[in-house]
């Protein structure tokens, strides 16, 4: 199965101040800017092996690094800039999504997360099983501050799914598995109705919002169905180091090809997990209790553990950042400074040890180059 990455980063200054970013997106075809300016998303092509993901990850990573020190700036891998960042929205797309978002619109300036892109097969069974895997983010949490506030396991999936405001709050959390895929289809239509309706209540004639976005471009939920790729893309995790990403996206990977040949049953608790001829997927009831442990308490939770050892995870491959910064309560911008910094320089070295070449060696560039047809 073909696999694509998208990873977000923040870009500092040398004194491990926000900073915008968007000089280094032209350092490689795929960087892209998002919608505030400390923020770019570095992505991979659709590749069949964990090798070649590693390869064309780290070729667009070392691209973006040789600009980033030419201009004094730096990446950092963390799901939250730690302390509150505001910066305006750029693009008009951005600044549609400020305008209609309101208020709520702060978490997303504050959040920086991972995507990965399955390329389709039963994709009724790949929405289900990849909706049963959202505890699997304790993976990968990396910042446990929000706004300067330590609160979560994964602050940022919580901000996110949460600090949007009632209205919002359907865009971003996690949606119930489906009957089928024209019932999801139904769901992403339904809902960029209401959004049109949202965003005429605050000024926004429908004309435009259909001008800069489609269904799918409003639903930005831990699971998508994309059209224009198309796969399915998996939002739940947090950035975090390159390495951590694609072992994440290789495991999940694994249980998703099985969706080709295994039906999916519901299992009560402490049953959930692959057998050998299905997999088997709580009640989505219990896996928001589930999900919430993990966002709330990571991997500390036995429940969470438990589940995704289940699932054939071997949790003890991963290194979540967010059990790694023991901090106050309350974090001063100083300190934060020194821990995006701090985080820059790992993110160099984990880069130079994606495929066990040094930093400054050429990398071929991945072959493995594919289109989604």
């Amino acid at each position: 199965m073909r696999t694509g990455i998208e990873v977000e980063f923040w870009v500092v200054d040398d004194r491990g101040r926000l900073c915008d970013g968007r000089d280094l997106v032209d350092a490689h075809e795929r960087i892209d800017p998002e919608f505030v300016g400390p923020l770019l998303e570095v992505r991979t092509e659709p590749c069949e092996t964990e090798y070649a993901l590693r390869r064309d990850l780290q070729e667009t990573l070392r691209a973006a690094l040789r600009r980033a020190d030419r201009v004094g700036k730096r990446l950092v891998p963390l799901g939250t800039p730690l302390t509150r960042a505001d910066p305006p929205a750029t693009g008009e797309r951005g600044r549609l999504f400020e305008e209609i978002y309101g208020d709520g619109i702060e978490s997303a300036k504050n959040c920086a997360g991972t995507h990965v892109h399955f390329e389709r097969g039963n994709v009724r069974r790949q929405l289900t099983l990849l909706t049963a895997l959202d505890p699997a983010l304790a993976l990968l949490s990396s910042s446990p501050y929000y706004c300067g506030r330590r609160e979560m396991d994964s602050s940022r999936a919580h901000a996110y799914r949460t600090e949007c405001g009632a209205d919002f709050e359907e865009y971003c959390g996690l949606w119930s598995y489906p009957e089928s895929v024209a019932e999801w289809e139904r769901r992403v239509e339904d809902a960029f109705e209401r959004f049109e309706s949202l965003a005429a209540d605050r000024g926004v004639p429908s004309e435009t919002v259909r001008e800069h976005f489609v269904a799918e471009d409003a639903v930005l939920n831990p699971v998508r169905l994309r059209e224009c790729q198309p796969t399915v893309e998996w939002r739940a995790p947090d950035s975090t180091l390159p390495s951590q990403v694609v072992r994440l996206a290789t495991d999940v990977g694994r249980l998703v090809e099985q969706t080709d040949s295994k039906r999916i049953e519901l299992a009560d608790p402490g049953r959930e997990g692959v057998a050998a001829d299905c997999l088997r997927v709580p009640d989505f009831g219990d896996l928001r209790d589930v999900s919430g442990e993990a966002i709330r308490w990571g991997l500390d939770a036995g429940r969470v553990r438990g589940y995704l050892d289940r699932f054939g995870f071997d949790v003890a491959d991963y290194r979540p950042i967010s059990g790694q910064l023991q901090g106050p309560g309350r974090l001063r911008e100083s300190e934060a400074r020194k821990i995006r910094l701090e985080y820059a320089e790992r993110l160099r070295a984990d880069v130079a040890s994606l495929t066990a070449v040094p930093f400054d060696e050429p990398v071929e560039r991945c072959r493995e180059q594919y289109v989604f047809a």
